[in-house]
């Protein structure tokens, strides 16, 4: 049997095998599930009271990878967070986007699978992270989407892989989780595959912690950056009119 060693899961320690894909053999009710032995998470807000999220590390990098794409007249749901984080100087104009009127700081009131009062060819980019899940409708957003963009523009998208399918505030509507495969066959109806982008970020250990709700400060580094795409957490896609 491979060595193991320690990882330290914040105040706690759980023993893996060297290498994720070791496949070290451990015989049948010899099991240590340690502190993952419960059956109700670390945190119950992905994270968010531990630190930073495991899926917004993989968010962000996507983000910052195509930080050059954020730029002009920029769309961003929710809030404009990562349109200043990202964009900064490049962006000339930064619209956010909420279907609720009672939003604070929502400067268009939408509904993307319905969404006529909003310029066709209006933004040079969108930023569309962890949303799709809750538009039962996801084709008719993608289009509305896809019209709104400038010619050349650019919609950055994430989607939850392995993920809880319930929140805080938006259970009710939570609708969809996606696979790499999925998210690329629904955006090529829309847009020119030719001018899309879509990656899966993930592995066994992390959807795991992230299922537990543990946070960036838990998991070291090269474990998130281990790749699988059989244990996607995080979808991202970049595609551009």
């Amino acid at each position: 049997m491979r060595s193991a060693r320690k990882v330290k899961l914040g105040r706690h320690w759980t023993r893996r095998a060297k290498s994720p894909r070791a496949g070290s053999v451990i015989d049948v009710g010899r099991f240590d599930f340690g502190d993952f032995h419960r059956f109700a998470p670390v945190s119950w807000n992905y994270g968010f009271s531990r630190g930073a999220p495991l899926d917004r590390f993989y968010i962000e990098r996507f983000l910052d990878h195509h930080r050059a794409r954020i730029h002009g007249r920029v769309l961003e749901v929710e809030e404009r967070t990562y349109t200043v984080q990202f964009g900064g100087q490049r962006v000339s104009h930064s619209d956010v986007l909420h279907v609720s009127p009672d939003h604070a700081g929502a400067t268009v009131i939408a509904d993307l699978t319905d969404a006529p009062h909003i310029p066709s060819n209006h933004y040079d980019c969108v930023i569309l992270t962890q949303t799709l899940q809750y538009i039962y409708e996801t084709r008719a957003a993608l289009r509305t989407l896809h019209r709104i963009l400038r010619p050349g523009g650019t919609l950055l998208a994430t989607v939850p892989g392995l993920s809880r399918t319930s929140d805080p505030l938006w259970s009710a509507s939570w609708y969809w989780n996606f696979t790499s495969r999925s998210a690329k066959r629904l955006f090529a109806e829309v847009f020119q595959p030719a001018n899309m982008e879509v990656k899966g970020f993930g592995n066994l250990f992390v959807a795991a912690a992230f299922l537990y709700g543990l946070a960036q400060s838990d998991i070291a580094r090269e474990d998130l950056l281990h790749e699988d795409e059989g244990f996607e957490i995080t979808i991202a896609i970049r595609a551009e009119k």
